[in-house]
């Protein structure tokens, strides 16, 4: 398979898509950004700061990314972690109340087809770290 990151792909905020974490190294194609294609069927979009209650609900949801799981290279993921999350969950979570923050200028402009600016906007935090 041959990966194809946009060099000049565009967050939410209309610039340059931002890495999202490289410890632990995220994104759909494990460049640490969180950039999506066409085989990104489930778009990897949003850059969030996993919480504990995150995790639980994603959990709850059949989605289990605490627990490591070693023959994949999958450390499992603690609060505070930086990780690329679908869009669609992260709306899942919205609705739910319990929507992680996002880093915006690391959240690819894909995220926008699912959920509102604002929305994204009213849970930012500043990217500081990769």
């Amino acid at each position: 398979m041959t990966v194809r990151i946009g060099l000049h792909a565009q967050n939410v905020l209309g610039t340059k898509l931002l890495p999202c974490s490289l410890a632990p190294i995220t994104g759909y194609y494990r460049t640490g950004c969180c950039d999506t294609g066409a085989d990104d069927t489930s778009v990897h979009s949003v850059c969030v700061v996993l919480t504990l209650d995150f995790l639980a609900f994603s959990r709850s949801r059949g989605n289990d990314l605490s627990t490591p799981m070693p023959q994949f290279n999958f450390p499992g993921l603690k609060p505070g972690d930086r990780w690329c999350l679908c869009a669609s969950r992260w709306k899942e979570a919205l609705d739910a109340g319990c929507a992680p923050k996002v880093v915006l200028e690391s959240t690819h402009k894909e995220t926008l087809r699912f959920v509102s600016l604002d929305d994204l906007k009213r849970h930012a935090v500043e990217a500081t770290r990769t």
